[in-house]
Formats: structure tokens, C-alpha cells, sequence
């Protein structure tokens, strides 16, 4: 399960700019300013034609990409969270805290990613789901054994804790690392992977400036 929510994206003026200092050719420079969101610039045909060289000519030349930002709200499994980690250069993020505010509220089976478990599985989970709603209890309240906040308590939660558990974060990522993602992952074997490359095929001109790679693929 992965959810993507509030994208934003912006960067094209000054990537353009900058793109065309190398040569000195700004005067080439046919994109303009548009009024509408998700972006406000529209980039014109000889700025695309010199992206998608600059693309093809791979990371140490399409550097205007690195200008162009993305921010998104995105909830998914600690299990695609690990991987997603991977990507450190030229992408910030700021999360939930599970740390601090696993017993924040009651765990439910919505909490966790599950669209692919069998019966023992589901069961298997719901009785997970039951021993850290117990134990939650335990934290928020006590017993005549523990007191409650009691640390003992707190680290049967998080040692637990199904890495299946949906945990959202705020992430900014440049372009570079967009193309990057897609080259690596548009084709792997979770879901989660794949229906996240399709969102950032969709972001403003990735597909035009890649489209000989989705052609191919």
C-alpha cells in the first residue's frame, strides 16, 4: 500500500537559467511563465530539446535537473520506508514519529499494509494487532505490575512492530533523484515500487524529457 498526497513541484525557471549558462545561449531561451498550478512555468521547444540531451548524457550533465524540486506527503510500509532510505543525496524528508507516538492512538488493521496476505497472515497480524493493543494499554494506564509509561512496556511495541506499518513522511527530492528512482525501480517486485514510479511519471515534464526511456521500457 502506498499513498502519495499534496505534490508540489517548482525549480524551472532558474534550472533553465542555469542550464543555458554553460554555453551562454539564455537568448535561446523559449519557456515562459504560466499562471496555473502544478507548475508555473511552461517550458518551450529548444529548452525541452536541450533537457532531454542533457538527460541522455547522464547525471554529470543534466545538473539543471538537481534545481528542480519536488515535495509530496507520502504514507507507505516501514518495509518500502527501508528501501526508500537508500536515496540520501538530494532528498529530505521529516516523518511521524513511531518512536514517540506509538501509543498515540489504538492500532488498527488499516494501520498495516495487507492487500497481499492469505489467511494466516491476516490472522497472524490481527493477533499482533491485539498484543500491541494490549500492551498500549498497559503503557497508557498500568497494571499491578507495571507502572504506567513503563520502558519495559514501550519496547515490546516497537520490537514488535510489524515492518508492514504505515508510517507517513513529508519528503523533498530534486529531479535527479526522480530519475534515478525510475531508472532503478520502475520495474520491481513490490507494488509499492511500481505505483510509486507511475505517480512520478506523471510529475510535470518527466515523461517529455524521458520518453526515449519509455519507449523502451
Amino acid at each position: 500500500m502506498i499513498k502519495v498526497e499534496n505534490i508540489d513541484v517548482w525549480g524551472f525557471e532558474h534550472a533553465i537559467r542555469g542550464m543555458r549558462n554553460p554555453l551562454n545561449s539564455w537568448d535561446k531561451s523559449d519557456s515562459r511563465r504560466h499562471s496555473h498550478p502544478p507548475n508555473d512555468w511552461i517550458i518551450g521547444p529548444k529548452d525541452l530539446d536541450l533537457m532531454k540531451r542533457l538527460y541522455k548524457a547522464g547525471p554529470e550533465h543534466r545538473t539543471y535537473a538537481r534545481m528542480i524540486q519536488v515535495s509530496m506527503d507520502i504514507t507507505a510500509p516501514l518495509y518500502w520506508w527501508k528501501e526508500m532510505d537508500r536515496y540520501t543525496v538530494g532528498k529530505s524528508q521529516v516523518s511521524t514519529s513511531t518512536m514517540h507516538k506509538i501509543a498515540a492512538k489504538e492500532f488498527e488493521y488499516e494501520d498495516f499494509s495487507h492487500e497481499h496476505l492469505e489467511t494466516s497472515g491476516r490472522w497472524l497480524l490481527g493477533e499482533t494487532i491485539r498484543l500491541l493493543n494490549k500492551w498500549r494499554e498497559v503503557y497508557i494506564n498500568g497494571n499491578p505490575v507495571y507502572a504506567k509509561g513503563d520502558k519495559k512496556i514501550w519496547w515490546q511495541m516497537i520490537q514488535s512492530l510489524p515492518s508492514s506499518y504505515n508510517q507517513k513522511r513529508t519528503v523533498m527530492m530534486s529531479y535527479e533523484v526522480v530519475f534515478k528512482i525510475l531508472h532503478e525501480r520502475s520495474n520491481h517486485k513490490l507494488d509499492e515500487w511500481r505505483e510509486f514510479c507511475d505517480i512520478l511519471k506523471s510529475l510535470p515534464y518527466i515523461k517529455e524529457i524521458t520518453e526515449d526511456d519509455n519507449e523502451s521500457s
